[in-house]
């Protein structure tokens, strides 16, 4: 009952306000329109402090006009101004004050934008749309809009039917994924501090309460105690993650530091089936560095808060926070926040969550193990390079809360055992290696910690008993970034945020164009997304920044500076999104590059990008942790980590898969996860229907109302709300059904409208006749199949031409209305002259019978003969009241039978009425079913056709495969035959040799009977000099001979190589003519599914026309 009074009295507070707020805004609104405005005058001019205000041209002269200010106006100061007509920006119309969709503004510019949400934010409406998305400014205060009286106004809505609202977005979703059943993304994005956070957790209670399931909302019996519901569970996930995730910042005092994926499943009925959660880019620095005016992560401060009793006796903390400096180098406390109710809260979740004790006293031990850790008090030794432990009493109550020898973690810190060659050595390490390694181990254990918790909260939101069909997911990332020092943090951050934008450029411009094509336009398809092709090139392909960064850290004696040269030399110059970056100004640092991102120009430092991006571990103090004395939670946590020890262990055991694994994760760089996790959420998103939520943080202040307007247009600038509208620009951004443009513009064109015989061809009709008025240019607009699309701009030219029209009908109409009340009072005084001319000779007429003595007898006499007719009439009445009473009896028995019979009849009429309505919304259900259907049959048939193309293409590439096959195998066959006769030929060059092998032989024979001749006969000269003559001939014949052998051989050897290159082509033809054949067949078994479901879609479109034909045919009876 208490509960049930709570919910009324704020269901009626809330209505109040909204009541207040509505009746003030419509005064404020009316006053606004009600404003002297003309659309060739009022501008808005920038601003250095207001960004923009309103401003009237007094005089315009080629490309420069005089121009006041209101701000001088206001001030009694009329201070004229000449400024370059590009300088100045249209004002919108009166009517489109405080408008709740921003793209239906005539004018489509970052002043008319920024005036429209910063009027809007000062009546405290923080939701507006953008077109496709929604943008909502942080109010800085508790707003009575997210009750659940609220929540369940929206449910089930249309989004023109209530007030922009963060669960009108949320409903929309959550309709999608039921009719269309398909699973829907929500992208929170913005910058820390603009409520991403604190929208993310509307968003999961609102699917909560409209996904509850019959479990959760079953009444409970009498001293039942309440188990938790998925659907508390999945709220509770937030205080949990926030603890462990979140921490304060300058901008926000609970600002998410990492970014998560949402996934909420549910069933094919819409009730709640479980969820999970993904996260990326946890900001690990924060554990041991915070940057003034900020502190470390919640969880910290709780578990010190002293909410749970002889908790901080059991993980040996003080009661003093300052005594640890790892989590006390800047703030400690948040105004506002108490750390004991924020443990509560904490401890209350995790035990709905279903964490046993022990895993809650392990992440505590966990926490404060680190706390402890960074005290431990390290010193140089003189003229060594070796570190010593001073104070190693932190270090000891550390290694008690971790269960691990205190003497081997500090040694491990001091001597990590490293692999030299084939021997293990202990090497010593110097005081800064010490504490960075002191500082790496932290980060990593928070890192690995908080992944588990993931992990765990995921295993809790599994709802095994449901069945997952179909779930929405909620992204809450940082947005972009551009700050003073810009390091490889924001790199990352910014990177996401440019694939995000390219995303939504993609899916917003998409959908932009699918109605124009689907309304039949004329229009040339622009892939929007390739805009930002560039940048993301830049940063993620080969030889892009990533790469030569992961390059760089496995290449011995690299630096940052190294890799700043390096990527200057490859880039500068060569890529437009590549520069090189201005002095600093200010408080802004070095910088070693710029990069154009989409939002801006970011200047980068590349200080310890390679330390950051290669994040090393002390192995040794890491084998040491995972061999702890009965910590489950650390051994977990350590699990898939592989040491060089481990490796060198599976090395020896002959595990080659354990090997291959260690070694691929000891070279996993810090990007390569990130890359991996990022390809992973863009590939879950393209597989689903986007929504955009842009949050506006609107000044630094936190303080409530006030708006400052160069940050604004910043982060319009970054959340790609301005960089919507200046693509929305190149379409169609003002569209009206024809039903209401002639309804609105008919006046413009009256007799050109009555010429219609419907409503598109009236439309027509009057767009004809304002062409021949010139009153709108050809390119200015489209028509199409159910509306008509205009360029920004144009419909407030309309607009004008509207009021003129109007005014000069209402001129005519006043002197009409003039002229017929001048006739109505002359008229009105003839007759009442005419009274008055009765009125005085009745008087005379009187004034002379008065004293007449026959009309004194008369009026004794009258009163005595009306006396004798009234007893007659007396009678006749009484004889006419009896009849008159039985009449009544009768028609009262009629009437009563005739009411009986009514109310039986308005019961039939009521049933009628009622399956009437029941038909027609059949007939609309059916009817918008249909028309998607049709949309997914024009999208299979699209497809279809595609496909049909690529396999004519395929066969197109077959039959000149097959061609280039015949080719080939012609000119093997001739080669082949060409092989042979040279084979031929080199056998009979062979035998030829033979035989000169024989004569030389027989000649070599008669050489030698020769030289016996001559040995006998050395007198006979001139014989001997023929003997040598014939020998040198001999000589001659046998080398010319041997060198036809040598070329015949290297004929040979070519030939074979020609062969052998010939069949290794021809086989790699056969390998591509039998990939193809494969490739053929998947587009004919794509086809077949494609024709597949287009069959299954007309089966379906059949069906739903016959439904509707029935209903109609009901309808009729």
């Amino acid at each position: 009952m208490e509960l049930l009074m709570l919910s009324l009295f704020s269901l009626i507070l809330t209505m109040i306000a909204l009541v207040d707020i509505t009746r003030t805004e419509k005064d404020k609104l009316l006053a606004a329109t009600a404003k002297k405005f003309d659309s060739k005058k009022n501008v808005w001019v920038a601003d250095p402090h207001e960004g923009f205000v309103a401003a009237e041209i007094k005089s315009a002269k080629g490309d420069t006009v005089v121009i006041v200010t209101s701000k001088g106006v206001e001030l009694g100061i009329q201070l004229q101004k000449t400024l370059k007509k590009d300088d100045v920006q249209q004002m919108n119309p009166p009517k489109f004050e405080k408008t709740e969709d921003m793209a239906n503004l005539t004018f489509l510019n970052d002043a008319s934008v920024l005036h429209n949400l910063r009027q809007r934010y000062y009546s405290m409406m923080i939701y507006t749309y953008s077109g496709l998305f929604c943008v909502v400014i942080n109010p800085y205060k508790r707003l009575p809009i997210y009750t659940e009286s609220v929540c369940k106004m929206y449910i089930g809505k249309r989004r023109n039917e209530m007030p922009p609202h963060l669960f009108a977005v949320s409903d929309e979703a959550y309709r999608n994924m039921i009719n269309d059943r398909m699973n829907q993304s929500m992208l929170i994005t913005g910058e820390s501090g603009a409520g991403k956070t604190e929208n993310t957790k509307k968003v999961i209670s609102y699917f909560a309460i409209v996904g509850a399931t019959q479990q959760a909302m079953k009444k409970l019996k009498l001293g039942e105690k309440k188990k938790a519901s998925i659907e508390d569970q999945i709220v509770r996930t937030n205080p949990v993650l926030e603890a462990f995730g979140n921490a304060k910042t300058v901008r926000n005092n609970n600002s998410s530091r990492f970014g998560k994926f949402i996934r909420i499943h549910f069933n094919t009925g819409g009730k709640l089936a479980g969820a999970d959660i993904e996260h990326y880019l946890l900001e690990k620095s924060r554990v041991i560095k915070q940057a003034p005016g900020e502190r470390s992560y919640h969880i910290f401060y709780q578990i010190i808060s002293g909410q749970i009793k002889g908790l901080k006796e059991k993980l040996f903390l003080t009661h003093d926070i300052r005594s640890y400096h790892l989590v006390s180098q800047a703030e400690i406390t948040i105004d506002g926040i108490d750390d004991k109710e924020e443990m509560q809260i904490t401890d209350e979740s995790f035990d709905i969550m279903h964490f046993a004790e022990d895993e809650k006293m392990d992440l505590f031990k966990l926490v404060a193990g680190i706390m402890h850790m960074g005290e431990i008090k390290f010193k140089q030794r003189p003229r060594e390079e070796q570190a010593e432990c001073e104070d190693q009493s932190e270090g000891d109550l550390a290694c008690k809360l971790w269960s691990v020898d205190p003497d081997k973690f500090i040694s491990s810190l001091l001597k990590p055992h490293v692999k030299v060659g084939t021997e293990w050595v202990n090497k010593g390490q110097n005081l800064e290696q010490v504490n960075w390694a002191v500082g790496a181990l932290a980060k990593a254990l928070f890192a690995r910690m908080f992944t588990w918790l993931i992990k765990r909260c995921n295993k809790t939101l599994d709802a095994q008993d449901l069945s997952r069909d179909f779930f929405i997911g909620v992204l809450d990332i940082a947005g972009f970034e551009i700050f003073d020092l810009n390091s490889f943090e924001q790199l990352w951050i910014n990177f996401v945020n440019e694939k995000l934008q390219q995303f939504f450029n993609h899916h917003m411009f998409v959908l932009e164009q699918e109605e124009y094509h689907r309304e039949g336009i004329k229009w040339e398809f622009i892939d929007f997304g390739l805009d930002l092709q560039a940048c993301i090139e830049l940063i993620e392909k080969p030889l892009g920044i990533v790469s030569m960064l992961d390059e760089e850290c496995i290449v011995p004696k690299a630096t940052d500076l190294t890799l700043a040269q390096k990527l200057n030399d490859q880039h500068l110059g060569k890529h437009p999104n590549f520069q090189k970056p201005r002095p600093p100004k200010g408080k802004q640092a070095e910088a070693h590059l710029a990069i154009v991102h989409y939002a801006g120009t970011v200047r980068y430092n590349v200080h310890g990008w390679l330390e950051k991006n290669k994040d090393p571990l002390n192995d040794t103090a890491v084998q040491v942790l995972k061999s702890n004395g009965g910590m489950k939670l650390m051994s977990q946590i350590w699990e898939d980590y592989k040491t060089q020890e481990d490796i060198a262990n599976l090395t020896k055991e002959g595990k080659s898969m354990g090997k291959k694994k260690g070694k691929s994760a000891s070279f996993m760089t810090v990007s390569m996860l990130y890359r991996e996790s990022l390809n992973n959420l863009m590939t879950m998103l393209y597989q689903t229907h986007p929504h955009f939520i842009r949050c506006i943080i609107p000044n630094e202040q936190k303080k409530s109302g006030l708006i400052e307007a160069n940050l604004v247009l910043n982060q319009l600038t970054c959340n790609g709300v301005l960089e919507g509208i200046r693509i929305c620009r190149k379409g169609f951004p003002n569209r009206m059904i024809y039903a209401d443009f002639k309804q609105r513009y008919a006046i413009l064109a009256a007799d050109a409208a009555e010429k219609g015989r419907d409503l598109k061809e009236s439309s027509q009709k009057i767009l004809d006749k304002l062409l021949n008025m010139n009153a709108i240019k050809p390119e200015e607009f489209q028509t199409g199949l159910k509306k008509v699309f205009f360029k920004a701009g144009v419909l407030a030219h309309l607009e004008e031409l509207r009021d003129e029209a109007l005014a000069v009908i209402i001129t005519k109409f006043q002197s009409a209305c003039r002229h017929y009340y001048a006739q109505y009072d002359l008229r009105r005084r003839i007759q009442e002259r005419a009274g008055i001319i009765i009125i005085q000779r009745n008087v005379r007429s009187w004034c002379t019978l008065r004293n007449w003595s026959w009309f004194k007898l008369y009026g004794r006499v009258k009163p005595i003969i009306q006396g004798n007719k009234r007893d007659e009439e007396f009678d006749a009445l009484e004889q006419k009241c009896k009849e008159l009473e039985e009449r009544f009896n009768h028609e009262e028995k009629v009437r009563k039978d005739a009411e009986s019979e009514l109310a039986k009849l308005k019961a039939e009429k009521q049933q009628l009425f009622l399956q009437l309505e029941q038909e027609k919304d059949n007939n609309a259900e059916s009817e918008e079913r249909a028309a998607k259907i049709l949309a997914q049959k024009s999208v299979i048939e699209k497809q279809l056709a595609d496909l049909n193309d690529q396999l004519a293409e395929q066969d197109d590439r077959n039959e000149a495969l097959h061609k280039a096959r015949k080719k080939l195998e012609s000119e093997n066959d001739l080669f082949k035959k060409n092989i042979a006769e040279l084979e031929n030929t080199i056998r009979k060059q062979e035998s030829e040799k033979q035989c000169k092998d024989h004569q030389i032989r027989s000649l070599q024979d008669e050489i030698a009977s020769q030289d016996e001749l001559i040995a006998k006969t050395n007198k006979e000269k001139k014989h001997q000099e023929e003997i040598n003559a014939l020998i040198r001939r001999l000589f001659q014949v046998n080398r010319k001979l041997m060198e036809d052998i040598q070329a015949e051989e290297d004929k040979v050897n070519h030939l074979n190589k020609m062969r052998s290159k010939l069949e290794q082509s021809l086989d790699e033809l056969e390998d591509t003519l039998e990939r193809e054949k494969r490739g053929r067949q998947d587009v004919e078994k794509a086809k077949r599914k494609v024709e597949g479901e287009l069959k299954v879609a007309q089966e379906n479109i059949d069906e739903l026309i016959k439904q509707k034909h029935d209903g109609e045919n009901a309808l009729k009876k």
